[in-house]
């Protein structure tokens, strides 16, 4: 009995698919699409805001078109870190349903957490703010290489305190920027901003509290000291306080008058 020919070919072994997740380092992921499966046009919208004060709010929307009436689209999760400033709703709309994500009064380190949004990744989004004295900095890489080219959505912008410097997104305003992110490629985000260090601010407000406490408690001494210079006897009427004797005082004393 003959062996047979397809029996002794050798089977050639499937290339592996393991997700493509790129750990890149100081860089903090900002949030991971949920689209297992999916067919149909999808929905990104990431809209963000950076207060003076290094605080970061905003929206962020992961849909798609239902492939049928129990699909809900992607669903974003709390995660558990930030429960107190994340809030999770569904989202209906265009066609798209999915769930959104607003949260607030996020620090740059938290914001990092936001990558717990989703378990599953589809595409990676990922920011680098930096602050070098009054310098701040967005990096971002996007990889959407798995994202169907077509009728798909993906948007970032950020809003930020002051006039932005430099980008690489298209301005909307002097303070925002806006990326339109095609499918199937890898994009970067770029830009820079000045404005005020809020820890340096803060010092120098103190100071300022500071030299004022200072110069109020010198004022009162002075005062004091003018009006007691030449008491006047017991009985006799207590002349009113002049700052300005007092300061013409003092300044005739510096002068040698």
């Amino acid at each position: 009995m003959q062996p047979s020919p397809v029996a002794d070919m050798p089977i050639a072994s499937r290339p592996s698919r393991a997700p493509r997740v790129r750990r890149l380092a100081s860089v903090i992921a900002l949030f991971a699409l949920l689209a297992p499966a999916l067919v149909g046009c999808l929905r990104v919208q990431a809209s963000l805001g950076v207060s003076s004060n290094d605080r970061v709010s905003g929206r962020i929307v992961a849909a798609s078109v239902p492939t049928n009436s129990n699909d809900k689209g992607p669903q974003l999760t709390t995660p558990e870190q930030l429960a107190a400033k994340v809030r999770i709703e569904n989202y209906n709309q265009d066609g798209y349903v999915g769930s959104q994500a607003f949260f607030d009064d996020l620090s740059f380190g938290e914001v990092s957490q936001l990558g717990g949004l989703s378990d599953q990744t589809q595409g990676m989004f990922s920011l680098n703010f930096t602050r070098s004295g009054d310098l701040v900095s967005l990096a971002g890489r996007v990889d959407l290489q798995s994202v169907p080219p077509h009728g798909s959505d993906v948007q970032f912008s950020i809003a930020f305190p002051a006039r932005v410097a430099k980008t690489n997104g298209t301005r909307e305003g002097d303070n925002t920027v806006l990326w339109k992110l095609p499918a199937g490629e890898v994009s970067t985000l770029r830009a820079e901003v000045k404005y005020a260090d809020p820890n340096t601010r803060s010092f120098a407000g103190w100071a300022g509290i500071v030299g004022g406490i200072t110069l109020a408690v010198a004022a009162v001494a002075a005062g004091m000291a003018y009006r007691n210079r030449n008491l006047p006897p017991p009985n006799a009427p207590r002349p009113s306080f002049s700052p300005s004797e007092m300061w013409r005082e003092v300044a005739s004393r510096r002068l040698g008058r």
